[in-house]
């Protein structure tokens, strides 16, 4: 059994700042990599930032230079730094964890980011 967890969301104006983090916590043996996914209202769930095993990151286009992603591998943890945000980034994060045993990926239960003045 794996549970993900993530907090930190909420509400913030335009400009503003938020740090999303997520652990990842049960019978875990290895991982391809932990990220980030968002959901708006009537839109398809969309990747927002990745990091891998290795270290290396993938970003959306639309929060590349805005958003930094962190990891610690020795306790499943990741992170994500939201700088600069727009209205168009509110949504529901979700912090994915894929691993050899789950091809689907390990979800967590998401948190709301609201950004709105």
């Amino acid at each position: 059994q794996v549970q993900v967890v993530e907090s930190g969301g909420g509400l913030v104006q335009p400009g503003g700042s938020l740090r999303l983090s997520c652990a990842a916590s049960g019978s875990i043996f290895s991982i391809f990599y932990m990220g980030w996914y968002r959901q708006a209202p009537g839109k398809q769930r969309e990747l927002v930032a990745i990091i891998h095993s290795s270290g290396s990151t993938t970003y959306a286009d639309s929060v590349k230079g805005r958003f930094t992603i962190s990891r610690n591998n020795a306790s499943y943890t990741v992170a994500l730094q939201m700088n600069s945000l727009k209205p168009e980034d509110t949504a529901v994060y979700y912090c994915k964890v894929l691993s050899p045993q789950m091809p689907a990926g390990y979800w967590g239960q998401g948190t709301q980011v609201t950004v709105s003045s």
